[in-house]
């Protein structure tokens, strides 16, 4: 059966929908018929987005707040059906040694990252339960398998969301519910801007990630590295000793790239705009 076949008509909600991982997806998933909602709080991005490549829903979204998240997915079931795919995308990585974190930007980014996904996990599985039937994919990162030096709370970020989506698979495991997680390597998103890919790696495309997922629809499995070279050196390195993965790791820059190697220029209008209120 075709992608177009199992994709046609589902009803797809994408959190963090107007740029980078979450535009891509949705750009994909349009072109194979599904009928396709973003959200994101950025509205004129949002609007923007949407209206350029037509599509079905669009509409600002905050993923921290409650009655924001309900009010989108209660919209889209009014007007697109009920939802087979949640796509918990809304995401922000902001850079730079631990200490110098304000406590501001470490509740921001445990807000948006792990609360923002935990609370459209369950109110888009509370509706999925009463039809047996949906399918919720969260996008982690390969950084929540491993420790890279100038992440610290977006790696514990995404550490978590792989250990809730791991959970509610086997929680929720023959309810007709199916839990994916997406780990991507650093991307050529604004998200990644200013940072400097570690030795013998490249960064992925959006449009790779988007792929991805729509793999995932088609056949659901529980998690999905991208690219395939960085997933496997990500679990070679994970499955060694930890003094001598920890020493591959620097050998290959990662201990620079989030931190020294940073180009400040090129990043700052992305650390801005994620820094702000």
């Amino acid at each position: 059966m075709s992608a177009v076949t199992k994709i046609r008509g589902k009803v797809v909600v994408i959190t963090g929908g107007a740029r980078g991982i979450g535009l891509a997806t949705a750009t994909a998933l349009k072109s194979l018929g599904a009928k396709v909602a973003i959200g994101d709080i950025d509205k004129k991005a949002v609007e923007e987005s949407g209206s350029a490549r037509d599509l079905d829903h669009y509409g600002v979204l905050d993923v921290t707040d409650p009655v924001s998240f309900t009010g989108f997915l209660d919209e889209v079931e009014r007007t697109l059906g009920p939802i087979d795919v949640l796509i918990n995308n809304a995401g922000i990585m902001p850079t730079g040694k631990f200490v110098d974190e304000p406590d501001q930007i470490t509740h921001r980014i445990l807000d948006i990252n792990v609360y923002g996904v935990i609370l459209g996990s369950k109110l888009a599985l509370t509706r999925m339960l009463l039809r047996r039937s949906g399918h919720i994919i969260n996008i982690a990162s390969l950084a929540g398998e491993s420790h890279i030096p100038g992440l610290a709370t977006y790696n514990a970020s995404k550490h978590a969301v792989l250990g809730f989506t791991d959970t509610l698979r086997e929680e929720y495991r023959g309810s007709g519910v199916s839990f994916s997680s997406v780990l991507p390597t650093l991307t050529n998103t604004e998200l990644g801007s200013g940072v400097t890919t570690p030795k013998i790696m490249r960064p992925a495309e959006p449009e790779e990630i988007a792929e991805a997922i729509v793999g995932l629809i088609c056949a659901p499995k529980p998690k999905v590295r991208v690219t395939m070279v960085a997933g496997i050196i990500a679990q070679v390195v994970n499955a060694l000793p930890e003094a001598v993965g920890d020493a591959l790791a620097r050998s290959l820059g990662s201990g620079r790239a989030f931190l020294d190697d940073v180009d400040v220029e090129k990043r700052k209008a992305y650390e801005e705009r994620v820094r702000k209120d």
